[in-house]
């Protein structure tokens, strides 16, 4: 048994679930990239993943991810080989796909199986949506992600799993051809599996309400959007977004624009608050 997730933090919770039930024994295979931004068409194709990388390379640069994309942390077309590899090569092994519902783990889940048609029978979803669970403290809750459920409660979720039926591969597998004919942007999630496109800008002015008027770090812009914000993604994405605005004109800058500690940012025109410490 294959398990593959979409967030480095859902490896641990279903490692110690794999520890609590021998039924869950199996590899765990992250997917690393953000599908739910950034360029798809021709994603499968050297040269369609060769332009998406050099698209992250750019959001990337200078920031403090910086780097990241030429140390091959992320290639998930190594990681799908290899699963494929797995299935071939052992007629009887099974891939378990573990998604929660949000964007990441959909858009994630639409890149996956678009490769897996030649496996039908042996692929199984485990769709986490709008399915209650208990917490720690024994209350009832709906997770938006894997890794919030607590790793005994895995052992109710695995009785979820199912086999994709061949109309699923073919419905998924045409819904992912849409999405990479569409222009790069940001696709959010509206129910389901149901995934809508907005432009790369779509997050700017919901960051832009966390700027005031006096000088704040740009992480402390990104924090304020990431616990308040109705939708959220990466801090990387988020940081670029505000490099963005700065070379716009839309924010004016104190300091020179790096790693979101390195500088401070307010809205143009701003001015200090008066120092009511003198008469």
């Amino acid at each position: 048994m294959i398990h593959t997730v979409f967030n480095t933090a859902d490896v641990e919770v279903l490692r110690k679930a794999q520890e609590m039930e021998l039924e869950l024994a199996g590899e765990i295979v992250l997917v690393r990239d953000d599908y739910a931004v950034g360029p798809l068409s021709g994603i499968q194709t050297p040269d369609g993943h060769a332009a998406r990388r050099e698209w992250w390379r750019g959001v990337l640069q200078g920031g403090d991810y910086d780097g990241l994309v030429d140390k091959g942390l992320v290639d998930d077309p190594a990681v799908m080989a290899h699963i494929r590899q797995s299935l071939e090569a052992h007629p009887t092994e099974t891939l378990w796909i573990w998604a929660a519902q949000n964007k990441h783990d959909v858009c994630g889940y639409y890149w996956l199986i678009s490769q897996l048609e030649a496996f039908q029978g042996r692929v199984f979803i485990l769709y986490l949506n709008n399915l209650p669970f208990i917490n720690e403290r024994g209350g009832i809750f709906y997770p938006k992600w894997m890794h919030e459920i607590p790793p005994r409660e895995f052992l109710k979720a695995r009785k979820l799993a199912r086999p994709i039926t061949s109309v699923e591969f073919e419905n998924d597998m045409e819904e992912w051809r849409r999405l990479c004919g569409e222009e790069p942007g940001v696709r959010l999630l509206e129910g389901g599996k149901k995934l809508v496109r907005k432009g790369l800008e779509y997050y700017d002015a919901e960051l832009l309400r966390y700027v005031v008027a006096d000088w704040q770090k740009a992480a402390r812009v990104i924090s304020q959007f990431l616990v308040k914000g109705s939708e959220t993604t990466g801090d990387a994405y988020l940081l670029w977004r505000i490099k963005t605005m700065i070379a716009d004109g839309r924010l004016e800058v104190r300091g020179t624009p790096g790693q979101m500690r390195d500088f401070d940012v307010r809205l143009p025109g701003s001015e200090p608050p008066a120092d009511k410490s003198n008469p």
